[in-house]
């Protein structure tokens, strides 16, 4: 649709201009946030967060917002969580409300010297930004705030579209008081449109909207073998060690086809999309004489289909391993879940799994961990279709709909408190992007693009509400 079409136009080319005015300004904001290193991880410096949610507030206050809050939720074991940041423009009456989300905090860098640049320096190369949470997700912030900041500058004087943004600060630690912040504040975060800017576009160049989402559950599967350690040579053969019985228990988890194993789970909705098997080969650094797992199209496997993998393994290192046998093995398992399979049941599939198939009557216990639950938004719901309209704006090119193998916490449960509410699922990332690894970047032109097509976005929900998208 072209700007002359939608009744607007000199809003739409104010926009633009702002976006295009500000840009070099919001990459310099990006950088600030970048050096703050908040990691909600146990062990990591509370004052990075508490640094991260307060240049997160004053840059929602520039950018229009008064009264930014910060705020901290309380588990009922009374953990105090990461603070959060939650800043609102009410909406005039009958005007849709907008609920923009992102968080502040990063994974851990790991090895330093895995980096060409320091993780928390930002350094621009090729057209790129590098840094640890560049992309996940401190340009999700970014694109929250140039849009609101390009929004109201090009506003008339009176209230129009509803504005709240929470910024969460403990995503990457699985938001552990995500409930009780909801709980708590879950009213102010009530609206007809949810904006989660934490994922990505199909590739540079092209956007994406992110139409599902896989659930998590994980845990851990203990094996002992033996009352305690025995000498390899005296017993070994009848007795056989933990890690050897831990080994047969991991490979009953997948078929001679490398699909999932594990029975009661389902699979999701057919991919929306095709993928191409040379050019994931390539995003994934998969060698050439691997061969790819399971069965189906590659984007249901991707998606659709559960994906089961061991994190880590508990055992002697080999460089002390002595000529022992290994009394018990344990190891961390991640089940990730499409849309239709429900966290629980998935739980307790995996547990009736391992129990099932404990290797020689070996004693096996499996001790469940986090869940999350899966999403799948309405495909073509208004918002969804102003969304595409907005990205084809901004990039020159239509906008593909996409799945992402991962999870949001906070996507399914907000889905959960507010089902009335249109989910748009967007970001900054690309297939190139290396988030929660060395040299985690960004492009910056597709930056650019992304924030203008939200700031479009915005003013037509503030124009024609979500009947424009009917």
């Amino acid at each position: 649709m072209a700007d002359e079409q939608l009744g607007f136009p000199e809003r739409v080319r104010a926009l633009r201009e702002v976006v295009e005015r500000d840009f070099e300004r919001a990459v310099g904001e990006l950088g600030r946030l970048v050096e703050i290193p908040g990691i909600a991880w146990p062990g990591f410096p509370a004052a990075d967060l508490r640094r991260s949610a307060g240049l997160v507030a004053a840059l929602l206050r520039d950018a229009g917002l008064a009264e930014p809050q910060i705020l901290q939720g309380t588990t009922a074991q009374g953990t105090v969580g990461a603070p959060a940041v939650l800043a609102r423009r009410p909406a005039a009456p009958g005007a849709p409300t907008v609920l923009l989300y992102a968080h502040h905090d990063v994974q851990p860098a790991g090895d330093p010297r895995q980096w060409t640049s320091a993780p928390f320096t930002p350094v621009q190369r090729g057209g790129r930004l590098y840094g640890r949470g560049v992309a996940d997700d401190k340009a999700g912030i970014m694109l929250h705030v140039q849009a609101v900041r390009a929004l109201l500058e090009t506003a008339g004087p009176e209230p129009g579209l509803g504005i709240t943004v929470f910024i969460e600060g403990e995503e990457e630690a699985g938001s552990p008081t995500l409930p009780a912040l909801l709980a708590e504040h879950g009213q102010a975060l009530d609206a007809d449109v949810v904006i989660v800017a934490d994922s990505g576009n199909w590739r540079v160049g092209v956007p994406a909207l992110t139409t599902s989402l896989r659930g998590l559950v994980d845990g851990i599967v203990q094996v002992r073998a033996l009352g305690h350690g025995l000498h390899s040579g005296t017993y070994g053969g009848p007795a056989l060690d933990a890690l050897t019985l831990l080994g047969r228990l991991i490979a009953t988890f997948h078929d001679e086809h490398g699909d999932v194993a594990v029975e009661g789970l389902h699979q999701g909705p057919a991919a929306a999309v095709a993928l191409d098997e040379a050019q994931f080969r390539r995003d994934a650094a998969i060698p050439t004489g691997v061969r790819l797992a399971g069965t189906g199209p590659l984007g249901d496997r991707l998606w659709s289909k559960p994906a089961l993998a061991v994190l880590g393994i508990d055992a002697p290192a080999t460089a002390t391993a002595a000529n022992t046998l290994a009394p018990v093995a344990s190891a961390k398992i991640s089940l990730r879940i499409p849309a239709g399979n429900d966290p629980a049941a998935a739980l307790e599939a995996l547990r009736g799994h391992v129990q099932r198939h404990a290797p020689f009557g070996a004693e096996v216990r499996f001790e469940p961990g986090s869940a999350g639950r899966p999403f799948a938004a309405a495909a073509d719901a208004p918002a969804g279709r102003m969304m595409r309209w907005a990205m084809a704006e901004a990039w020159g090119t239509e906008p593909v709909q996409m799945g992402v193998g991962g999870s949001i916490p906070i996507v399914a449960e907000l889905a959960a408190h507010f089902p009335h509410a249109q989910f748009l699922l967007t970001g900054a990332e690309a297939p190139d992007t290396r988030a929660h690894g060395a040299d985690e970047s960004l492009d910056l032109a597709d930056l650019r693009r992304g924030m203008l097509a939200q700031a479009l976005l915005l003013a037509r929900l503030e124009h024609e509400g979500l009947a424009g998208g009917e």
